[in-house]
């Protein structure tokens, strides 16, 4: 098609942010710190290298991810604990907060709720920013390496994918069958994955994770969670997204309970205000 006299003008039409989030409810930052401070520990689990673990998080409670034995990234599900049908909505997230969250960013939940699920307090990869490729990390843009799109590339039945190590993970937590689990399996947070796009074909591209052993991610839990991550077969994903070769680690999930009296005044939110009329 030819470009039309106007291209450049076109093109030249400033962006309008979609969603100005000056309005939404500022998490509390400095009580989530005091929190922090004087948390003691209660849980932890083990993600093993290419499978995944669930844990499960009171409200009020912290969360940490670390790497523990070499650079490895993490593919993140949440859940409300007393209904999945509640769970993490990627694009909405995205949406509000970019396409990679830091701290003071926030995970939302899925419609109808739509409200605050866990909040990101403290993050040692804060300094890593953007690099020069537009690459950033915890990105709320990949949906999680599964079989179907690997069988729809490469053929083939390979079955220690995010997809399935996640769907393995719920279904021994509660009991639900493979295909009932299945469904609630939902687009993730990738957990010290470094992503972005390219410049030139806009194309969404790995590169090796910053992430090192003692890096780790705070979240604190605006709700009852149910959690399941998946230690990615690809390990720092820097060659391949879903291999049996590349080296992988186990990722650490601990829960830890705030310092008593800090949260006194703090109130899990509610779900969100819409009256679901929808016009009628």
């Amino acid at each position: 098609m030819p470009i039309p006299d106007d291209a450049a003008a076109r093109r030249a039409i400033q962006p309008v942010i979609c969603y100005p989030v000056e309005t939404l409810p500022k998490p509390d930052l400095a009580t989530y710190s005091r929190a922090r401070a004087g948390m003691t520990k209660i849980g932890e689990t083990l993600a093993p290298a290419r499978d995944a673990a669930t844990f499960e998080v009171p409200a009020g409670h912290i969360f940490r991810i670390s790497s523990v034995e070499g650079p490895q990234v993490g593919d993140l599900n949440l859940w409300n604990l007393n209904d999945l049908s509640e769970r993490f909505y990627s694009g909405k997230t995205r949406a509000l907060h970019g396409t990679h969250v830091d701290t003071g960013d926030r995970l939302w939940t899925s419609f109808p709720t739509l409200r605050p699920m866990a909040t990101i307090i403290h993050d040692t990869l804060d300094w890593y920013g953007f690099d020069e490729f537009g690459g950033g990390v915890h990105d709320v843009i990949g949906t999680r390496c599964d079989p179907y799109t690997g069988n729809l590339l490469q053929g083939g039945q390979y079955h220690y994918c995010c997809h399935s190590n996640l769907t393995r993970a719920l279904s021994d937590h509660t009991g639900l069958s493979l295909a009932e689990a299945e469904p609630h399996v939902h687009d993730v947070m990738n957990v010290f994955m470094c992503t972005g796009f390219t410049h030139d074909t806009g194309q969404y591209f790995m590169k090796a994770s910053p992430v090192r052993p003692g890096d780790y991610i705070d979240f604190f839990a605006e709700i009852d969670l149910l959690g399941a991550l998946s230690a990615c077969p690809g390990g720092d994903c820097g060659s391949e997204h879903s291999s049996d070769t590349a080296p992988c680690f186990p990722l650490k999930i601990e829960v830890f309970a705030p310092a008593a009296g800090t949260l006194d005044s703090w109130q899990s939110p509610p779900p969100n205000g819409y009256d679901r009329s929808h016009g009628r």
